[in-house]
């Protein structure tokens, strides 16, 4: 069948197996071919090319609950499940993830896979932080556990390894305790790039911590943002206040038209969401859907980058270097106007010692383009701007960098690959994006 990332770029035909349990997928590695190459896939929501292979291993049904500590703050659950499902299941006995992602529906393994970080990684580190311990099937069926006292080489391979050490089955994941599902929110407005670093920097202590900025403002306005500040609110009514929330949003039932998507109309909206939400920033109460996941309220949003799709493009830059880099970033952006709605800056914390981990200490940006023959050109400008200013691109987002610009960023990648090999000497775990830069 047809598979694509979130982005819908690139497409490939692929033969997927749903085993049932850890078990089928022991017996099922260990009889095949050990030449046959083969990738993980959980929910799809990778943007790129990582989890797409002519063989892919559906986490689909490993979706249990395994076990609940209360009083440790634990959680260990099967990969295919999703963020959502553990909220699901941990906010109503006050429990709640330490980070999430942009998107509730994210699989765990999937999450686990790319390390992913949230809008606390300057408080609280990326998502691997908080795994305690990993079962993994590795190439030769074998069933393992890795954490950072055992097979500890193998943990900080698979955490952001992108499913290229083995599969991961379960999980156990430590957990923070809230006491109101509610989070009080603050807006506050920058006119300008340095105005957001300095709010940003400013408000350090905030918990959560991000910005839509406005990619296709220039001059004076170059950069200018609204940074969204957040914090746990306290409980009023127990009852109410841990209650698990699901919306039932609007969904888009087609691919529009990619012509839609140009300067003139993502110029107006651009410049009516600011005006709107200058006038409208100070202090507020939201439920933690819409502060956490504001997009999983239109599903299907990706089809409002036409049939062929789009790319994201988030790259992070050293806190020395990262007003300057990014403001040549957004300038060739704004000048070609060919950014997007959601534009995103956050601030990232200390890196973790996971070999492909992509958050480092300085400053994240995400960009969305529709994909377009001209887009490439654009993305390999952009590449050489964050290499000349030692950044880095994250793996989840990308299709199309070139292995010299991987290798670039990722300094470990020498010592993940030797750790690869050591557990699956015959490559069989490889995807479009790891055999694209030179990782199988």
């Amino acid at each position: 069948m047809e598979v694509t990332g979130w982005g819908r770029f690139p497409k490939i035909t692929a033969e997927i197996f749903e085993p049932a349990d850890s078990q089928s997928l022991q017996k099922f590695l260990s009889s095949q071919n050990k030449s046959s190459k083969c990738i993980s896939r959980g929910a799809g929501r990778s943007y790129g090319d990582s989890s797409l292979a002519a063989q892919l291993l559906s986490s689909r049904f490993l979706d249990n609950f395994l076990d609940l500590d209360e009083d440790r703050k634990t959680v260990r659950c099967g990969s295919g499940i999703s963020l959502g499902d553990i909220l699901k299941v941990c906010i109503p006995r006050g429990l709640f993830l330490n980070v999430l992602p942009g998107t509730k529906q994210v699989s765990l393994g999937g999450a686990i896979a790319a390390d992913v970080h949230g809008k606390n990684h300057h408080r609280d580190g990326s998502f691997c932080d908080s795994v305690e311990s990993i079962s993994l099937v590795l190439a030769s069926g074998e069933l393992v556990s890795c954490s950072r006292n055992e097979n500890a080489d193998l943990f900080r391979s698979t955490c952001a390894g992108m499913g290229l050490t083995g599969v991961i089955v379960d999980a156990t994941l430590t957990l923070q305790k809230i006491s109101s599902t509610y989070i009080k929110q603050e807006c506050l407005v920058a006119n300008n790039l340095q105005e957001s670093f300095d709010l940003i920097e400013a408000n350090n202590d905030s918990m959560y911590s991000v910005a839509w900025l406005d990619c296709l403002s220039q001059g004076q306005e170059l950069g200018r943002s609204l940074l969204y500040l957040g914090e746990h609110a306290e409980a009023n009514n127990r009852k109410t206040d841990l209650k698990f929330r699901s919306r039932r949003g609007l969904s888009v039932p087609f691919s529009t038209p990619a012509f839609l998507l140009n300067k003139t109309t993502m110029t107006l909206f651009n410049n009516s969401y600011f005006a709107l939400k200058k006038n409208s920033s100070g202090q507020s109460i939201l439920d933690y859907d819409n502060y956490f996941f504001p997009l999983d309220n239109i599903r299907n949003w990706n089809r409002l980058y036409g049939a062929k799709g789009f790319l994201q493009y988030q790259f992070v830059m050293p806190s020395n270097s990262a007003l300057e880099g990014m403001a040549a970033v957004l300038k060739k952006v704004a000048d070609l106007g060919m950014g997007s709605f959601l534009t995103v800056l956050k601030k990232f914390g200390e890196e973790n010692e996971n070999l492909l981990s992509f958050p480092k200490q300085g400053y994240t940006l995400t960009l969305d383009f529709k994909q377009q023959p001209s887009l490439f050109p654009l993305l390999e400008e952009l590449d050489q701007i964050v290499l000349d200013h030692s950044g880095r691109i994250y793996l989840a987002k990308d299709a199309r960098m070139s292995e010299t610009v991987f290798k670039a960023c990722y300094p470990n990648w020498e010592e993940f690959v030797n750790i690869k090999c050591k557990y699956d000497p015959n490559g069989r775990f490889a995807s479009l994006q790891s055999d694209r830069l030179g990782l199988s």
